[in-house]
């Protein structure tokens, strides 16, 4: 595959804080790839450095071979960017949303109309094109945020946090939608919170955490490589009990406590619960391992704010 967007030594620094410190990625043609990360990971400020809305403090970004600084009308002409933010406006109709938005991309009349009743038909809005957008629900504006950064035919898609608020069901449709959009062979680059969502829509993905990349790759080789196949959870445990369990596994498992929980990754959680049936534990429960496991073991399960 070919490389569409490489990152070299990238760093944005905010009043000497650093919200990208020296990371390296490469996005290839046709891919979903996605970044991950709790607030303040970086995440969003990547976004705006690829879409050209704030420099690099240092480093290099291309992205289909354009320099971000020297040339960022270039660059901004074969991106769609679907912000975080309902940006919609409010005083315009569905369709006039998507006409007026073609303009500033200098889209022909005819061909803007086109493309317009297209983005409706793929987005399931046909039906709503002459609603105002305040009689819309949250699912709906976030798929007419997509058409619109669709109007300008765009090699790569951004989207930033694409179903953050969204009830389940918008939250599925939006993904399905997002689908079809990988098999026409765009570039798909999200950030998000939902692991379900990520392993779900990504080929690739990088896990962040204070403006650094902690591993990448794609969704089941991080959950191989960090966790296992499986994670046994064992509730209402103290001290002397998770010593008990370190004593019975060994070093051959990976063990994390947080609170009144243990959590074993394994290959195998019930041949290892197996081994613990000495201890008559209370509350253990066997699951497949996630991406949120991986997440929370490089994040952290501690909330900071």
């Amino acid at each position: 595959m070919n490389p569409i967007i490489t990152a070299r030594s990238l760093v944005k620094k905010y009043d000497g804080l650093s919200a990208v410190d020296h990371i390296d990625f490469t996005i290839h043609e046709g891919e979903v790839f996605g970044f991950l990360g709790p607030n303040g990971a970086g995440k969003t400020t990547i976004m705006k450095m690829i879409y050209c809305y704030v420099p690099p403090t240092a480093g290099q970004l291309l992205v289909n071979g354009l320099n971000v600084v020297k040339s960022p009308r270039g660059v901004k002409a074969i991106l769609g960017v679907v912000p975080q933010e309902d940006s919609l406006d409010p005083d315009l109709t569905v369709y006039g949303n998507l006409i007026t938005y073609s303009r500033y991309h200098e889209v022909p009349g005819a061909e803007a109309r086109e493309r317009a009743n297209r983005l409706l038909e793929m987005m399931s809005l046909t039906e709503k094109r002459n609603v105002i957008i305040e009689n819309l629900s949250g699912g709906m504006k976030r798929r007419l945020l997509i058409a619109r950064g669709l109007i300008n035919n765009p090699i790569i898609l951004i989207l930033d946090e694409p179903t953050t608020g969204l009830d389940p069901q918008a939250r599925h449709l939006v993904w399905s939608k997002l689908k079809e959009l990988k098999n026409s062979g765009i570039t798909i680059i999200l950030t998000t919170h939902y692991m379900e969502e990520a392993d779900r829509l990504c080929d690739r993905l990088v896990m962040m955490n204070n403006g650094k990349i902690l591993d990448k790759g794609s969704p089941v080789d991080l959950v191989r490589r960090h966790i296992g196949k499986e994670v046994l959870e064992v509730d209402y445990v103290d001290d002397a009990l998770v010593g008990e369990i370190r004593t019975a596994l060994g070093d051959k498992f990976t063990i994390d406590h947080y609170g009144d929980r243990v959590y074993v990754f394994t290959d195998s959680a019930h041949e290892t619960a197996s081994r613990l049936q000495h201890l008559n534990l209370k509350a253990v429960s066997e699951r497949k391992a996630s991406l949120e496991d991986v997440f929370l073991m490089l994040t952290g399960r501690t909330l900071v704010d």
